[in-house]
């Protein structure tokens, strides 16, 4: 449907389309509150008087954009999209021993994937306990998450567990690519708090600049989750900010720290099948050689701009 200024010639002084934005008439209000008195007797009469208290029914009818157009509604209503969340099972481990077999089962199902499809790629976030008090440090990494695929996501409190063996070969692995937004900074942490050098990572919002375009710094996990898929990662803050370091972590902790993970999987699924954007095209300089186009030329040259369908 395209949007259109024209409207229909009004007729008896109101337009025959009752679905635009004209407020009613006086006539209007009489013959609705007509039907609403005939529906019950006890409602009591309107005034005419133009400083009486409509009914709530006719109040909302002429709140402003309370009957909106298709063109009006895409313009002034923004769409609220279904809530992302993780539905699979979430492996939740605390102790040295716990993790360690998570860890070692997280093993052999990427070295069975990779077997299977060939390049495995592992959905990773960690949190920690923020800090509110200035000059002292957030805490040390205290929750990692992993996920593979739909089914499975690992939980590992590590800031009881501290990082096992197996942990550590996986973390260490370069043939399982870490994805996820921001994941150098988080890898960057690990090495500092844990002493671990996590390998082969790969952040979502560099491959976004490249699937996608536009800058990288706009691509959060949020904004490629809306735009990829239309549907919104809520990150409430007070899970986000909250406690990581408690004992045990709490229904709505695990399924945040899940959700994180398994969104960070999903979102490099589906970026992985898009084509790169295609990059500026080449002109001669004045060598007759060809070079990249630079900013300056393309300002130069708007016709030249590259549009990208999804």
């Amino acid at each position: 449907m395209e949007c259109s200024d024209s409207k229909e010639e009004p007729k008896n002084g109101r337009s025959s389309n009752w679905d635009d934005d004209q407020p009613f008439t006086l006539e209007d209000l009489e013959a609705i509150d007509a039907v609403f008195q005939s529906a019950s007797s006890k409602r009591p009469r309107l005034s005419t008087n133009h400083h009486r208290r409509l009914p709530n029914s006719i109040l909302a009818l002429q709140l402003p954009n309370s009957s909106l157009s298709p063109c009006q509604a895409k313009a002034k209503m923004r769409f609220r999209y279904p809530v992302m969340k993780f539905l699979g099972a979430i492996k939740y481990s605390r102790t040295n021993v716990d993790v360690e077999r998570a860890s070692m089962e997280v093993l052999k199902i990427v070295e069975a994937k990779k077997m299977e499809v060939g390049k495995v790629a592992i959905g990773f976030d960690i949190e920690w306990r923020a800090s509110f008090v200035k000059g002292v440090p957030p805490g040390r990494a205290a929750v990692m998450q992993i996920c593979l695929d739909t089914s499975h996501c690992y939980v590992m409190h590590i800031f009881h567990s501290g990082i096992p063996k197996s942990l550590q070969l996986l973390l260490e692995n370069s043939m399982f690519s870490k994805v996820g937004v921001g994941i150098g900074n988080d890898s960057v942490k690990i090495s500092k708090d844990y002493n671990v050098s996590i390998q082969a990572v790969e952040d979502l919002s560099y491959l976004a600049k490249q699937k996608l375009g536009g800058d990288s710094q706009k691509w959060s996990l949020a904004s490629l989750t809306e735009n990829l898929i239309s549907k919104q990662l809520l990150k409430p803050k007070r899970i986000q900010l909250g406690n990581w370091e408690t004992n045990v972590l709490s229904k709505d902790q695990l399924e945040y720290a899940a959700t994180d993970a398994f969104v960070s999987w999903y979102l490099y699924e589906v970026l992985r099948t898009l084509p790169d954007i295609e990059k500026p095209p080449m002109i001669d300089d004045e060598g007759g050689e060809l070079k990249d186009v630079s900013p300056q030329d393309l300002a130069r040259s708007p016709d030249q701009n590259v549009t990208v369908t999804l």
